[in-house]
């Protein structure tokens, strides 16, 4: 992984989730919830630019036996999108059950039910950005004790 930060983007068909890792691509928070809109990949854009990101991951929602549906096909044009309009690397996470991980996450901590809707989708591209993050670092250091 390049130097820079990694941002992680849950998409939903209203709504996505924007978490960002910090410099060193440890750990990730969630950072924003952006409506499906014409500007949306200008958005995403500014936000690349503000946090010197360097690498996009975008969340692929596939369904418990590994396939993938509509919605995949949606995350899969928004990452198209992004790499061809942003110029930035996009790579894909699997990003099942995130969103129960935040709302399960959310109630654990006594947020209220207006709020959690308005946090939910933040959390779980936290959520799936971490996972990435985490696996990245797992291959990582598989690489470097392998002779």
């Amino acid at each position: 992984m390049s130097a820079g930060r990694v941002l992680g983007l849950d998409p939903g068909e209203r709504r996505i989730g924007v978490a960002l890792s910090d410099p060193a691509g440890i750990i990730a928070q969630p950072l924003t919830v952006l409506a499906r809109r014409e500007g949306t990949v200008a958005d995403i854009a500014a936000i690349v630019a503000d946090n010197e990101v360097t690498l996009v991951v975008v969340g692929l929602p596939t369904s418990l036996d590994g396939t993938e549906g509509p919605a995949a096909e949606r995350a899969r044009m928004l990452g198209s999108q992004v790499a061809k309009e942003i110029g930035c690397e996009v790579a894909y996470f699997d990003e099942r059950f995130t969103t129960v991980q935040a709302e399960q996450a959310l109630l654990g901590g006594g947020v209220r039910r207006r709020e959690r809707r308005e946090v939910r989708d933040k959390v779980a591209a936290a959520i799936m950005l971490q996972g990435y993050l985490d696996g990245k670092r797992r291959l990582d250091g598989q690489r470097r004790d392998q002779p």
